[in-house]
């Protein structure tokens, strides 16, 4: 079927009730102007969200002479643009110590109610003191390490320590400790090596 067929001319639709229709234009609010208001204007500070409906040509005139600020002080001006920043909504100082209170009298933390394990988000919560880290440990050098091994010491082990040690080492493993037992030679001879590497190294 041709699309310039005569029985798309008789195809009407009939339009459903849900359907908006269509309105037609207002009327220009400019006293003694009967054109059609397309066109919207504000209607000043304290009416946000309303608006008169011109024609183009008086809507021109309308928007060439509007003053949001109009009957403002300088001073109120200022106030006005320094809290439209914020969006005209309260604020506070941030990390505000407990007691201080928003512009709009609140309390900081009376006013809320919130879960904080950690105190991160409590006021003055940054300021808190961090104990200070322990200064770092000298690495010993490794014969200094098998030689506290030998005698069975930890790496912290002091001067007193060492010699109280080396002295309950010596006697354990002497052989008149044993009747005269040569076995444990060895084990004493390691012991006095030990001992020595310590005492070179300045530990005891």
């Amino acid at each position: 079927m041709s699309v310039n067929s005569s029985l798309f001319d008789r195809v009407r639709i009939k339009p459903r009730c849900e359907e908006p229709r269509r309105e037609t234009d207002p009327v220009c609010e400019r006293p003694g102007c009967q054109a059609a208001g397309q066109h919207r204007a504000p209607k000043g500070r304290g009416n946000e969200g309303q608006f008169f409906r011109f024609c183009l040509n008086h809507v021109r005139e309308y928007n060439a002479s509007y003053n949001y600020f109009a009957g403002m002080s300088d001073d109120a001006v200022q106030a006005f643009q320094k809290e439209a920043v914020v969006g005209h909504r309260p604020t506070w100082s941030m990390g505000a110590g407990q007691g201080r209170r928003r512009r709009d009298g609140a309390q900081n933390t009376a006013e809320f109610d919130y879960l904080d394990p950690l105190g991160v988000l409590h006021p003055g919560g940054f300021q808190r003191a961090r104990p200070a880290p322990e200064p770092p440990k000298p690495r010993r050098p490794g014969p200094v390490m098998r030689a506290l091994e030998t005698l069975g010491l930890e790496d912290g082990a002091d001067g007193p320590q060492i010699k109280a040690q080396y002295k309950v080492l010596v006697k354990r493993f002497h052989p008149d400790a044993h009747g005269g037992d040569r076995s444990y030679e060895e084990r004493l001879r390691d012991i006095i090596r030990a001992y020595d590497t310590l005492k070179a190294a300045g530990l005891c």
